[in-house]
């Protein structure tokens, strides 16, 4: 992939939904931690850290990240101006510093070193653990790196009822509202754990997402992958009509591989799944047929299409 192919300009969810295939970390957890960290706001700042962007990369997260991959992704220029000086990463030419950490703002850049940031989370953790990694084991390494979540994670499987700000002090007195209740009791590792699952889902849920973005990874509740049935049914349309009918509701016929019918098919679809799209499904914009009911997979389907499209 060139530097080309992350730096349009097609919006949040186009560029998350490119990185999702890119890296094959699940759209919707990518969705919601985006929703989590900034609001999918790509120039978000946060006011007491140096983090900024889509995904809050503090700086030397984000050094980090781009010396890593930058070069996979046609940023090569980026990766080779950053080096190592003792335990920081450092850029001596500020120009070049500040163009390497602006770069957390372009959506398609932030959204594809965030997947392969997890990407690489991923990995690590399932070794780690004997086990499939889910989008919440993710979300705890992005707040509390690699190790701390290998600690918290391995932790948490023994003794769920551990006091977290007894483990992680200082990420205690940072994140008061995280590690504590409001009566100032210290909250336990399966606590935070579910309380951060159900801000994931809460937070992807709210922006569109079809399934649990703090699930298992892989599976069933994977984005398909780029050879998969997302894929063939985006670059064939036609054959949706071969799906036939689900609760006497058929699909949409007739439209060939039209991007427009395409569009118009997946925000009806997920408009009958109760999902806003910002446009109204209308009998004139579905060639007035009536429509596949959605299952989660189908809903699913409707929404890739649409951010895939940069709809």
């Amino acid at each position: 992939m060139g530097v080309e192919a992350i730096s349009g300009s097609g919006g949040v969810r186009t560029a998350i939904a490119s990185a999702s295939r890119a890296t094959g970390i699940d759209f919707d957890y990518l969705l919601g931690q985006a929703q989590l960290e900034s609001g999918l706001n790509p120039t978000a700042r946060a006011g007491t850290s140096s983090a900024a962007g889509l995904y809050q990369f503090i700086d030397q997260s984000w050094l980090g990240i781009i010396k890593q991959h930058g070069s996979q992704y046609g940023l090569g220029w980026a990766s080779d101006a950053i080096t190592r000086s003792g335990n920081r990463w450092v850029v001596n030419d500020p120009a070049m510093k500040s163009a390497i950490l602006n770069l957390r703002s372009n959506p398609d850049v932030s959204a594809t070193m965030a997947a392969q940031y997890a990407s690489d989370n991923k990995g690590a953790l399932e070794n780690a653990l004997g086990r499939s990694a889910t989008g919440t084991d993710l979300y705890m390494a992005h707040f509390l790196g690699l190790g701390g979540a290998r600690s918290f994670l391995r932790t948490m499987q023994s003794n769920p009822g551990v006091s977290g700000a007894a483990m992680f002090p200082a990420a205690a007195r940072a994140n008061r509202s995280i590690f504590y209740d409001a009566g100032g009791n210290a909250r336990s590792l399966g606590d935070i754990y579910q309380r951060f699952a159900a801000k994931l889902d809460k937070g992807a849920a709210s922006v569109g997402a079809t399934g649990l973005a703090s699930d298992t990874l892989s599976g069933a509740g994977a984005m398909p992958g780029r050879g998969g049935d997302f894929e063939t049914a985006r670059a064939n349309f036609a054959q949706l009509a071969s799906l036939g009918t689900v609760d006497g509701a058929t699909v949409i016929t007739g439209s060939g591989d039209n991007a427009s019918s395409a569009q118009s098919w997946a925000r009806a679809a997920l408009a009958r799944a109760g999902v806003n799209t910002g446009t109204a499904a209308t009998p004139d914009n579905v060639n007035s047929v009536n429509l596949l009911r959605p299952t989660p997979d189908t809903a699913r389907l409707a929404y890739m299409m649409l951010a895939t499209m940069g709809a």
